[in-house]
């Protein structure tokens, strides 16, 4: 008998251990499901923890993780969709965790991108007195001049509003006004005043006042703000800027109707005491047109529009966007890099970026050439011999006078160009990838190194593309598109120079093709893509585009498998898709908007209704 009971608990000893182990493992991974992936910090926290070489020890928070890893995390509703979030296939969320490195965490749905909210723009206002008699021809050219004058300012981050009669009429003093025996200049400015003070104040600038800076200047970044304590104006600018609260504007209003003295004078302000206004004496980012500045100047400008009033408007227009342009080349002395990893073999899927840069690199047409604005004679004008630099570097430079544009690729448009293949299949993604995100990998090699993760590359990406300066010192285009945006303009803040290449002619001062800059290609970036490369490209990129909107079963079956595969660069195309996307969505609605007012003077005509808005193609693409 004892001999039995010592076999029989020889028997059941490794049971019990078996049973030991297994309880012991379903601890330690409920331990790592429930409580590790909480202390993992995400987006900068990443960055931060990696640059410092320290990681936060894991705790046990609660009963449950709210980690999107953690299986048992409890089913949740997606974020209701926001409006105008949705344009030509992309879709948005905007919220404050935009610097997530995957959107799907916040959004909880794998096509929708997560980006920062919408800046507010604070308005700037002009007056244009609708009720004077004009020539078609004259309102026509004035209406261009306004729209330069919208333009330069949308680019600057305000929201520029054209005011009429209307405002002004809705003003209670208007009628107080009108009884008044006035000087016709005098009752002019009220106009302008009155219609500013309806609006609830701000900014009130002339047409013909314009932002000629680089985008973080003081005075700038000061007016963005919206924020003014006090009535003021600019020392030198007579009428050109104000800006200040409601209440004031209103008490300033008042004074200077009620001057006893107010039959003499010419303007509002010598209608009004001297301690009305705080005077700023610092306005070297503001270029002020006036006649007297032109004539000072720009005397051929001068001469044109005495002789003929539409003429001289439509050269003084050429003149201001001339000014806005060389000053945006001045800005960027460097140049600009046309990012091109895998040089070998992107070069035709780069082509739109790089006829954009010449653009850019050329010089407006001037009716005064190699002159600069009233605000910096000092500039280096443009001159058609000596272009802007254009590069086509494989590594992104955070460099402040070197402007970038960069191609975002699919992740299958990539790979498509990379090996040379019409078609690829979940064999090739598997076995002949070596690298995943390769192309964050690339274009971040030079300023993260190599042993940085995909999702701390594409938190990286995120700031260069929507960055506190960042929408002034880069552009981010899809691949997917053959040709960049028709409304960049407005992106930049002037008109681009016409693509003289169309119909083989060139005007002065825009080059032709055997002038034109040609990009620099430095050795260390890579090798030069051979003939047989070239010759492929342009067919293996429309294949790559005809996958990324098809909606064949193995197409969206081999789409999906490649962006699993590569979720950091699947995220950064899809970022940067949906951010140049939703900028053009809030502006043609800002546009629609203001159509309606001022008789429609400085309106862009590719944008007021009835006019296409998806002249970009979005309309044809439907893959999300």
């Amino acid at each position: 008998m004892p001999k039995h009971g010592a076999t029989l608990g020889l028997r059941l000893a490794p049971r019990r251990v078996t049973l030991l182990l297994v309880l012991v493992g379903i601890f330690a991974l409920f331990t790592l499901l429930f409580t590790l992936p909480n202390a993992i910090p995400t987006g900068p926290s990443l960055s931060k923890s990696i640059a410092d070489h320290k990681f936060s020890i894991p705790k046990y928070k609660d009963k449950f993780s709210s980690s999107i890893l953690n299986p048992f995390r409890p089913a949740s509703h997606k974020p209701p969709e926001q409006k105008n979030s949705t344009y030509g296939g992309s879709s948005w969320y905007s919220n404050w965790n935009w610097r997530s490195p995957f959107s799907s965490s916040i959004t909880l749905d794998e096509n929708r991108a997560l980006l920062p909210p919408l800046k507010d723009r604070a308005p700037i206002y002009c007056y244009y007195d609708t009720t004077l008699q004009r020539e078609e021809a004259t309102k026509e050219a004035e209406s261009a001049l306004l729209l330069t004058w919208r333009r330069a300012w949308w680019a600057q981050g305000f929201k520029p509003i054209i005011l009429s009669a209307a405002e002004a009429m809705n003003n209670p003093l208007y009628d107080e006004l009108q009884r008044l025996d006035v000087e016709p200049g005098f009752k002019k400015e009220m106009m302008r005043w009155l219609a500013w003070e309806n609006m609830g104040g701000g900014l009130l600038a002339h047409h013909l006042l314009f932002p000629m800076a680089s985008h973080e200047v003081p005075l700038l970044s000061f007016l963005r703000r919206g924020e003014y304590p006090g009535l003021t104006r600019w020392e030198g600018f007579d009428n050109a800027l104000f800006a200040g609260p409601k209440i004031q504007i209103a008490d300033a209003i008042v004074q200077a109707l009620r001057n006893p003295k107010n039959k003499a004078v010419k303007d509002f302000i010598s209608a009004v005491t001297s301690d009305t206004f705080l005077v700023d004496p610092s306005h070297d980012s503001l270029a002020f047109y006036d006649a007297k500045t032109v004539e000072k100047n720009y005397q051929k400008v001068a001469e044109e529009t005495a002789a003929n009033r539409e003429k001289g408007i439509k050269s003084l227009n050429l003149l201001i966007n001339s000014h806005l342009h060389n000053t945006w080349q001045d800005i960027f002395s460097n140049g600009i890099a046309v990012l091109k990893p895998m040089p070998a073999h992107t070069t035709r899927m780069i082509e739109p970026a790089l006829e954009l840069a010449t653009l850019l690199a050329t010089c407006s047409e001037s009716p005064v050439p190699s002159s600069c604005p009233p605000n910096l004679p000092k500039c280096s004008p443009c001159v058609a011999s000596h272009p802007m630099k254009i590069s086509t570097p494989a590594r992104y430079r955070n460099t402040t006078s070197l402007y970038t544009i960069g191609i975002v690729p699919h992740p299958y448009t990539l790979r498509t160009l990379d090996a040379s293949r019409d078609t690829l299949d979940i064999a090739y993604i598997r076995r002949e990838i070596k690298k995943r995100d390769e192309w964050l990998y690339l274009i971040f090699q030079e300023l993260l190194g190599t042993g940085i993760s995909g999702s701390v590359r594409v938190v990286k990406f995120k700031d260069a593309v929507a960055g506190e300066y960042a929408t002034s010192h880069s552009l981010w285009l899809t691949a997917e598109k053959e040709s960049v945006p028709h409304d960049l303009d407005w992106w930049f803040g002037f008109e681009l120079p016409s693509n003289t290449t169309d119909d083989g002619k060139s005007e002065t001062p825009v080059p032709g093709p055997e002038r034109r800059p040609k990009p620099q290609h430095d050795p260390a970036d890579g090798p030069v893509p051979t003939l047989d490369d070239l010759a492929q490209e342009p067919r293996l990129l429309e294949r790559a585009r005809e996958v990324a909107k098809s909606k064949v079963e193995e197409d969206v079956r081999i789409r999906s498998a490649i962006e699993a595969w590569n979720l950091a660069d699947t995220e950064a195309w899809r970022f940067a898709r949906a951010f140049l996307a939703r900028a053009r969505v809030e502006r043609l609605k800002w546009e629609e908007e203001e159509s309606r007012y001022a008789g429609g003077m400085g309106s862009d005509a590719d944008s007021i209704p009835g006019s296409s808005w998806l002249r970009w193609g979005d309309d044809k693409e439907t893959h999300d």
